[in-house]
């Protein structure tokens, strides 16, 4: 009798695991197919690869947030470090004279090294000052985002060597086999991230970290440089956001990534990650960051809700995602 139970009971643990797992993925099928009823034009090829391509810098920051969110932490200040990093970079290109790959290459270096500073420094603060990570990159939001207002004087930096900018082009707008270079873009990262957090020690210690603290204190885990990398690792995807971003406008503002941090966050609890730490799916995040843009794109094709209302619709869905979240977790 034992022994018919057990396997019963555990093949049943196996497939709600595997159906929260697939959840995103049933959601995104779910939202294609509503989209196609409500209007027509939203199956075109070119319609679709908007979408995701538009979807690519939530993504690609959400791929981070992944990493932090699971090892137990919080990341509020990914949008003005995306506008700092970006306003940064736009002045490094316009100091140098020449518009070559030289000065691309240096504007994009400067651009990567301050945000995994900026990441790095959100580390540090939340594991060796031994504050909340909310409060900390609260905090950090409203640093990066007044250090930006102050270099733009409270307007717009933009690329103003029109030959620079002609050359950076193709980073947004640019294809490769037909598939538009923010999608590669994304998919490489995500590619790395599931990667780093499947496959190696650090990954299975990322979990660990978010799963209990003390358990994994205790069993060696490197606490504070886990913690740390984590956030450097964010700090590194909203580079890589901004190198694909800038070229899209060729300016950066006070008001540049401004709520990418709620969607950033959404797409990582759509995804499946446990906001309590612990859980982290860099696949299904990718996937959440896709449905968010798919919402706001039938918004746009429909006339239930104006579109002006897609930050309200995102956020009702980051608290219906953890209602769910939570009755899934007390129903274990």
């Amino acid at each position: 009798m034992t022994e018919t139970v057990l396997p019963t009971r555990a093949e049943k643990r196996k497939f709600k695991m595997d159906m929260r797992a697939l959840s995103p993925f049933i959601a995104l099928i779910v939202l294609i197919i509503a989209g196609a009823l409500i209007n027509p034009d939203f199956l075109t090829a070119s319609n679709l690869l908007n979408v995701v391509t538009r979807s690519a810098f939530i993504a690609i920051i959400a791929v981070g947030a992944t990493f932090v969110i699971a090892s137990g932490g919080l990341d509020l200040s990914v949008g003005s470090m995306a506008a700092l990093t970006a306003g940064v970079m736009i002045l490094t290109l316009n100091s140098q004279g020449s518009a070559d790959m030289g000065t691309l290459a240096l504007g994009m270096l400067a651009a990567i090294a301050l945000s995994a500073a900026c990441g790095l420094a959100n580390g540090l603060i939340v594991t060796f000052g031994r504050i909340e990570p909310f409060i900390v990159t609260l905090g950090t939001m409203g640093i990066f985002r007044s250090l930006v207002i102050w270099l733009a004087a409270g307007g717009t930096i933009t690329i103003r060597n029109l030959e620079l900018r002609e050359l950076y082009r193709p980073v947004y707008f640019g294809s490769v086999f037909g598939i538009p270079v923010p999608i590669i873009a994304f998919l490489a990262v995500a590619s790395i991230g599931a990667l780093i957090l499947y496959r190696t020690s650090f990954g299975r210690h990322v979990v660990a970290l978010g799963s209990n603290e003390d358990v994994a204190r205790y069993s060696g885990v490197p606490i504070w440089r886990v913690r740390t990398l984590t956030y450097i690792i964010q700090g590194i995807c909203v580079g890589i956001a901004v190198l694909v971003y800038v070229p899209r406008l060729g300016s950066a503002t006070p008001t540049t990534g401004l709520l990418w941090e709620l969607q950033a966050i959404t797409a990582v609890v759509i995804g499946g990650t446990a906001l309590k730490g612990g859980i982290g799916r860099v696949w299904g995040t990718v996937v959440g960051a896709v449905i968010l843009e798919l919402v706001a794109n039938i918004m746009v094709l429909s006339n239930f809700v104006s579109e002006f209302l897609v930050g309200a619709v995102q956020g009702a869905i980051i608290i219906i995602a953890m209602l769910v979240q939570r009755s899934v977790h007390r129903g274990r």
